[in-house]
């Protein structure tokens, strides 16, 4: 699913228009039909709200909003909409839909003073579904106080509030707002997914995201270089096993950390890349922190040591070759020691490697700039929001206010891959395209999630690269480095998956890293039911 800015989304609608014949009326037509149809059936259907509420601004976003509200009047919901401007200032299209509004039954209020919807919260009914369609991608701020007001009397008194392609005072295109925003339960985006959305306080009041099509044409819909991750059809990422495959057929991967105290870090991420499927897993970290290593890993894991000694550490670089895929970095630490593994693993090993954590820390673009270019196999960097304004030298608030061109910017500059994470997950390709991955999860916020998902890439890698080697796919550079893509951007969607199964199960604010690894065998499930071909 595209995701866009608000030019790109002008371009499609004008394309819409101009090369498919398509008008703005049969557009907004759409969105009613197609915006009513779903809250009916996920929130009205089974639940009464009594009068559904709908606050309407003087744009399209409000003819939009009274056209869902007229087609609910069609599956006997009752609507009543507060108009928040004067009719004469209103667009042409919203004064067409206001007129079929009420030709339709839909009680309307113009209210000038905010005391006229908390008189009416006050005195009708104990639940309220409220509608926001204020303003949509193109609002200017700052908003008039009176606005404003009506935006905390609406979050104040909605048990459900579904904003209209995005929560109204948010910008499209920064998910920045000023003074006050709706804070919406749902939002209902029109064609595609917005910026706006997905960076900076989009995620924090956006609530669940659902995509309406409206009837644009799918290919404008499917063009562009950033897409949002849906996870109905993620299910194709995932390639059938054979059932005579042995242990070799998945892949080998190595993952090294764990200085001292830190060893629970090295356990969850071998733990995960073992679950996701990989043939074997060993571990290896530094030798004072062995021993409590092997009080921790389960015995399917292999372990080793990583030797101080330079002699021996080069005897061990060599064995490199024996692994499929390297995940570098859970808990180990941020000394000369542990940048020197980074760096000599980097130089050494001919395959995907994930860096994680200190991997990361260690490291700078400024220093390591030419490194990180000079590799010729797929790197990747699964940094969080600190992790990356460090690696970069930049502001965390700058990169909260741009993300996505500061992504491209370092994987332009150095070829890797980046995976930031966070409620909105971005994967930055050397190919340009942006992936996001949306399904914030509080749950994920636990010591060990971060560790959990670099090795259920490792795992994922590992087993890529023997569907490579064994040359199931063509073995040019570019189909390789796709193969890896689909692996880094499954690995994203099963630990978001599954840590949102443990969230249901046993609650976010109790679940454990440990948690999300139990539940990747009913991800895997949910991921089964989408048919492949």
């Amino acid at each position: 699913m595209r995701i866009v800015n608000t030019a790109e989304m002008k371009e499609i609608e004008e394309l819409t228009f101009s090369k498919f014949g398509m008008t703005e009326s049969l557009i907004i037509e759409n969105v009613g039909s197609d915006g009513a149809d779903y809250l009916f059936s996920n929130f009205l259907k089974d639940r009464d709200f009594g009068e559904i509420v709908l606050l309407v601004g003087r744009g399209n976003n409000g003819a939009d909003g009274l056209a869902i509200g007229r087609h609910l009047i069609k599956h006997g919901i009752s609507v009543r909409a507060f108009m928040l401007f004067s009719e004469a200032d209103c667009s042409d299209e919203l004064k067409f839909q206001l007129q079929l509004a009420r030709n339709y039954g839909i009680k309307v209020n113009d209210i000038k003073d905010p005391d006229e919807l908390l008189s009416y919260f006050h005195n009708n009914q104990d639940e309220y579904f409220v509608i926001d369609a204020i303003f949509g991608t193109g609002v200017r701020l700052p908003l008039s106080a009176f606005v404003l007001d009506v935006i905390k009397l609406a979050n104040e008194y909605a048990d459900e509030m579904v904003s209209i392609d995005i929560p109204s005072g948010i910008m499209g295109d920064t998910g920045f707002y000023e003074g006050g925003a709706i804070k919406a339960t749902t939002t209902l985006a029109i064609a595609a997914a917005k910026i706006g959305h997905l960076i900076d306080q989009g995620p924090q009041r956006i609530g669940k995201l659902h995509i309406l099509d409206a009837g644009f044409p799918p290919e404008l819909l499917m063009a562009g270089n950033k897409k949002l991750i849906d996870y109905k059809k993620a299910g194709i990422l995932k390639k059938k096993r054979s059932r005579f495959a042995h242990k070799n057929t998945f892949g080998h991967c190595l993952v090294v950390g764990g200085s001292p105290g830190l060893t629970g870090a090295l356990a969850l991420a071998s733990k995960a890349a073992l679950k996701v499927g990989v043939g074997l897993v060993t571990a290896i970290t530094w030798e004072r922190s062995y021993q409590e290593m092997c009080s921790r890993v389960i015995p399917e894991i292999m372990m080793g040591k990583i030797p101080i000694d330079d002699e021996k550490a080069e005897a061990l670089l060599l064995q490199l070759e024996n692994f499929s895929s390297v995940v570098i970095g859970p808990g180990l630490g941020w000394s000369e020691y542990s940048r020197r593994a980074v760096v000599e693993v980097m130089k050494c090993f001919d395959g995907p490697v994930v860096l994680d954590a200190d991997a990361i820390n260690v490291l700078s673009l400024e220093k390591d700039r030419e490194l990180l270019q000079k590799r010729a196999d797929l790197t990747v960097l699964t940094p969080h929001l600190g992790e990356f304004a460090r690696f970069i030298g930049v502001d965390v608030k700058k990169i909260l206010e741009d993300p996505i061109t500061h992504l491209k910017d370092v994987v332009d500059k150095t070829g890797v891959t980046i995976l930031l994470k966070g409620p909105s997950s971005f994967v930055a390709l050397p190919t340009g395209d942006i992936y996001v991955n949306y399904l914030p999860n509080e749950g994920l916020a636990t010591g060990g999630s971060g560790d959990v998902l670099a090795g259920v890439l490792g795992g994922m890698l590992a087993q890529k690269a023997t569907e490579i080697d064994r040359q199931i796919i063509s073995p040019s550079a570019r189909d390789e480095k796709e193969v890896y893509y689909q692996g880094i951007c499954l690995g994203l969607v099963l630990h978001s998956m599954a840590g949102d199964i443990a969230g249901k199960k046993l609650g976010r604010r109790v679940m454990t890293a440990g948690d999300v690894i139990e539940n990747f065998s009913d991800a895997f499930k949910k991921l089964d039911e989408v048919k492949i071909g």
